[in-house]
């Protein structure tokens, strides 16, 4: 038995397939992006099919599925007067296909864009000497002209003018807008030239050679079965594409949305707007939010699942029963993670981790939550961020956390996998050089969580931050001077020894030796040696080695100490046997 085939390969007369566009009986959906393309694009594309050039196939998808329904809008330029059913949406195709409608037979001026991206209005036409003479390239001969018809220089004089049907004739400039009712066009322009033998004969070698190009013209068809699935469509779509732009799960949706009178474009608006008013939720995104809604749909089901096909699979009764928690829920996640001293985008481990705790909040509902319940929420946070394990396999980690999570919290589950596998290896700290690294954000949060201070004001990092503060990650031995001390660049330039500081005491920091740059900073702040030393405590940092400038000892007096951070945070101990001695 032969293999079940999913499309159909046909032509169809370019002609037809525009009156097709015009009548309606073939729209895109609305996942579809704008129309795009400028006016070289839409020359260099008429120049093609006046050779007779192929333009690729076009891909249509059969529409009359009532489990794959998209709803359905005319390429820019047509005007329905009524609703109407299409038989096929173009999936790939649009910008070849509108460009067409456009310049052949919409009767109006294109709206387009230069190569600079401003919107222009041009007519376009066919230079008709320049079209039949061999020895010029045939995009020399299509010619895009102003809204009036007329071709000006930068002095405003007029170049060319194209504005009456007479002027026309007499510039030999055919309207590609006539291409396809080119007779009264030539009539006219024969009468002009009172049928003058030389002129008739001209324009029917260009009508023959030219103009025909197009009324003969067909285009590659592949048409996808009614049948074809919905995630399947997706994929064709990314993968087809010629205008190199991904189509997201939340465009899809939105179109299936769109079947029910449901704008989910303007719903994510409204939503996005109060969600973005948080600063570690600026970078959010509708996909993200629509992932969190599934991991809530799939949890009533007891088969929790993210990943694509499910996402394709919410229904809208299913989004406007989740929507709302989930907002909520991240919203409390923006909470949660301020109080752990996460207060930007910038400064969040892990993107995707944020989805998996707005939908744990979600689950366990719009009630308070407790001390207690926060505890473990924390615990299990940090475990994800030291233990690195939102770096892969993400659906899988997020289908897993949302429930055991919340089932832990409850009481009524066991401890998460996320906790139990988690494990930070004590020599990571020395590979840990800049934010890029989950791990390297989450220390600088743990130190601030736990009460640094500037070395200088003695004011807690965090409340700098608050006030917009420059705060960043500074060495405490200072580069110049672990330079000039022999110190291996991957040892001073790791996380032990760095800690978050105002940028007006890194500048007072400068290159000089701690034993200094301490006693610098007592004297301009009037701050005691004690006082000093607890701030330097609340780094964990070791004031006694730090003032004798011995690295050696900081270093790992410091490693220890941050290890015991983690581990506290973790709510588990780290296998520090693992660790290797430091060699300087």
């Amino acid at each position: 038995m032969p293999p079940v085939k999913n499309f159909d390969s046909k032509s169809i007369p370019l002609h037809d397939l525009l009156r097709s566009t015009k009548d309606g009986k073939t729209q895109l959906p609305d996942f579809q992006r704008s129309w795009v393309w400028n006016d070289d694009q839409i020359c260099s594309l008429l120049a093609s099919i006046s050779l007779s050039y192929p333009i690729g196939a076009v891909m249509m998808l059969e529409t009359g599925n009532p489990d794959v329904r998209f709803q359905p809008r005319p390429i820019e330029g047509v005007t329905l007067n009524n609703p109407t059913e299409p038989g096929e949406l173009i999936l790939d195709g649009q910008q070849r296909l509108t460009s067409l409608f456009q310049t052949l037979l919409s009767g109006k001026p294109v709206k387009t864009k230069d190569t600079r991206g401003k919107v222009i209005y041009r007519w376009y036409y066919i230079d008709i000497a320049k079209a039949l003479d061999p020895n010029i390239d045939r995009e020399e001969a299509i010619i895009s002209v102003p809204e009036d018809k007329i071709i000006r220089n930068f002095g405003k004089e007029i170049v060319a003018d194209y504005s009456t049907p007479e002027k026309e004739y007499q510039n030999e400039m055919f309207p590609v807008s006539q291409i396809f009712e080119g007779s009264d066009w030539m009539t006219s322009h024969n009468e002009y030239w009172d049928y003058e033998k030389e002129k008739v004969k001209f324009f029917n070698k260009f009508n023959n050679d030219i103009v025909k190009q197009f009324e003969h013209y067909d285009v590659p068809i592949i048409l996808l079965h009614k049948e074809t699935l919905r995630e399947a469509v997706c994929k064709v779509f990314e993968k087809m594409n010629s205008g190199g732009v991904s189509l997201t799960v939340f465009e899809l949706v939105t179109a299936t949305f769109a079947v029910y009178n449901f704008n989910l474009r303007e719903d994510w608006a409204t939503r996005e707007e109060e969600l973005k008013k948080h600063q570690v939720l600026r970078n959010i995104e509708n996909t993200d939010f629509l992932q969190a809604v599934t991991l809530l749909a799939t949890l009533e089901k007891s088969s929790v699942s993210c990943k694509r096909k499910d996402i394709l699979n919410l229904s809208l009764e299913q989004y406007k029963k989740w929507a709302d928690l989930v907002t909520l829920g991240f919203e409390q996640a923006a909470k949660f993670l301020h109080t752990q001293k996460i207060f930007s985008d910038r400064d969040l481990p892990y993107q995707t981790q944020l989805t998996a705790l707005a939908a744990i909040f979600a689950a366990l509902g719009d009630r308070t939550i407790g001390a207690g319940a926060i505890a473990k929420l924390a615990n299990w946070y940090w475990c994800g961020v030291f233990g690195e394990l939102y770096n892969s396999a993400i659906e899988s980690r997020l289908a897993k956390d949302v429930p055991q999570v919340r089932d832990w919290i409850n009481g009524c589950g066991a401890e998460p996998d996320t906790i139990r596998d988690a494990n930070f290896a004590p020599d990571r700290l020395l590979s840990l050089y800049t934010r890029r690294s989950a791990a390297y954000k989450g220390l600088s949060a743990l130190l601030l969580r736990d009460g640094g201070c500037d070395f200088f004001t003695s004011y807690p990092i965090d409340t700098l931050m608050e006030f917009n503060e420059a705060i960043d990650i500074h060495h405490i031995f200072p580069k110049h001077w672990c330079q000039k001390n022999g110190i291996a660049a991957e040892v001073y330039d790791c996380a032990i020894n760095k800690t978050p500081l105002s940028a007006k005491t890194n500048k007072m920091i400068g290159g000089k030796a701690p034993s200094i740059y301490l006693t610098d900073i007592e004297k301009k702040s009037d701050i005691l040696e004690d006082n000093l030393n607890e701030i330097l405590r609340s780094h964990v940092i070791d004031p006694a080695s730090l003032r004798t400038d011995n690295f050696d000892a900081f270093f790992q007096a410091r490693k220890n100490a941050l290890l015991d951070r983690i581990e506290k945070a973790m709510g588990k101990p780290i296998l520090r046997e693992a660790a290797k001695k430091i060699e300087n």
